[in-house]
């Protein structure tokens, strides 16, 4: 059957990178579980089990070189996939074939595999989560000083910088990689726990041995790299391990949403806009148009991999005992497009904020339709102190602002309330443009973010140097 027939997971063709899809392909599984073989047959020779280096050398030979086509046959002959692959390895291994997967389950190599590669997978979360971080706080360095309106309710409220509105964006970041950096920390294998999570398998393989059956435990988890495995199982690791990784990934997804939600709505009040390159169309029908095509992208996926959490959790709830398999396909779809998505989404965070463009003079015309009814307050402070009764120029403040409002928005004209106040005999004394500046308004905006730099970013540039100034490329 042509490709072209068959249904293309759009996370694989054209969203997540090369390196995170081919992390969760069917070479990377299969591999690994062998390896897992390897590590056990190793582990269980060192401990004194009859297994010959001949034998250890044979396994190590055949790790990779997969036959994905007998692999199907013979899956479709036993209705099993971890025996095809241990029968598929014994074709390999003839020598090795009576000692493959001795004493283990299917969770062994199932199990092990998916916590191989989520440790991994983390990883890489992580370090396209710095240099997102990285990207903003750069951004945020740059315009720092450049004031611009905030928003309550999305209605204007004081003034705010560009920079200062950066530091939030990039602090959900830093929160973010907080979690993740404790599940990497915390993260164990299953090791090597049998049928039911006993070891009752391998307390019969070594004689009854408790120390060596312990052993061996450690043993295989040391050769796969973890510090240690988790100290009880059933058959499975507990699925609420999963639960609380897509908990983290669904976080993360949560703060990119709120970064692109947030670029929309000023792409739309023209103040800043993503990456449009030169060739780049907007619209079919409407030519001119320059639409947020990876910050829609960007929530897309977001949501996506927000939606995913609730899966795990059910999951999680309903393994019956010490295991059931209704996880298992399942778990298929959840893990890998989890990782995938988010590897996507971090993949558009990266480029878009290397390229955010920034529009200051359409700034500046926004705060000045609105500066006039901010400064209000610093007018009437400075009216009271020349002697004016603050009831009085209070009342005069109110109606001259209702009329200003009034013909902003039924006519459309331009915000006339100072030169309404200059004309005011109450308000004589005040020095108007002395109140009219900008950065007046801003309060600590620009030394919250070099204090936001100095003691959250810098740590993180200094732990990770090598990963600073990230570039990415879109696929599509």
């Amino acid at each position: 059957m042509s490709e072209s027939l068959m249904y293309d997971n759009p996370l694989v063709g054209r969203y997540a990178s090369r390196e995170m899809s081919e992390l969760w392909g069917p070479q990377r599984k299969f591999s690994t579980w062998r390896k897992l073989w390897v590590l056990l047959a190793e582990a269980e020779a060192e401990l004194g089990l009859h297994i010959s280096p001949e034998q250890l050398a044979e396994l190590r030979a055949h790790v990779d070189d997969i036959d994905f086509k007998r692999a199907a046959e013979l899956e479709k002959k036993l209705r099993h996939d971890v025996m095809a692959h241990v029968h598929l390895y014994g074709e390999l291994c003839p020598k090795a074939r009576p000692i493959i997967h001795l004493g283990a389950t299917s969770a062994y190599v199932t199990d092990n595999t998916d916590l191989i590669l989520m440790r991994e997978a983390i990883s890489r979360v992580r370090d396209r989560l710095i240099g997102a971080v990285d990207a903003l706080a750069t951004f945020a360095v740059k315009h720092r000083n450049l004031p611009c309106l905030a928003f309550t309710h999305f209605q204007p409220a004081q003034l705010t910088t560009v920079g200062k509105r950066a530091s939030l964006w990039c602090y959900d970041l830093v929160l973010d990689m907080e979690e993740l950096e404790h599940r990497l920390a915390t993260l164990c294998c299953r090791g090597v726990k049998g049928t039911t999570g006993t070891q009752a398998s391998f307390m019969e393989l070594f004689k009854g041995d408790h120390a060596k059956v312990e052993r061996l435990d450690q043993l295989v988890a040391e050769k796969m790299g973890f510090a240690a495995s988790y100290p009880v199982t059933g058959q499975t690791y507990s699925r609420k391990i999963d639960s609380q990784v897509l908990d983290v990934l669904s976080g993360i997804a949560q703060s990119c949403h709120k970064f692109a939600t947030d670029l929309r709505l000023l792409a739309g009040r023209k103040e800043l806009e993503e990456p449009f390159e030169p060739d780049q169309v907007g619209s079919s029908a409407m030519a001119y148009k320059r639409n947020p095509m990876r910050a829609e992208r960007m929530c897309a996926i977001a949501r996506f991999v927000m939606s995913l959490p609730p899966n795990a959790a059910q999951t999680m709830s309903t393994q019956w005992l010490e295991r059931t398999l209704d996880d298992s396909a399942n778990r298929r779809l959840t893990l890998p497009q989890a990782f995938l998505g988010i590897d996507a989404v971090l993949r558009l965070y990266v480029n878009m904020v290397s390229g955010l463009v920034v529009y200051p003079e359409v700034i500046r015309q926004h705060i000045a339709e609105e500066l006039p009814f901010m400064a209000t307050e610093n007018i009437l402070m400075a009216a009271v102190a020349a002697g004016g009764d603050r009831q009085d120029l209070h009342e005069r403040i109110r109606r001259h602002s209702m009329a200003a409002a009034a013909k902003v928005k039924e006519l459309g004209r331009p915000n006339d309330l100072i030169e309404r106040l200059q004309s005011d005999s109450a308000f004589a004394s005040v020095e108007f443009d002395t109140f009219m500046d900008p950065s007046s308004f801003v309060g600590r905006a620009p030394e919250q973010v070099t204090q936001f730099i100095d003691k959250q970013i810098t740590s993180i540039r200094k732990r990770f140097p090598q990963l600073l100034a990230q570039r990415t490329e879109l696929q599509v």
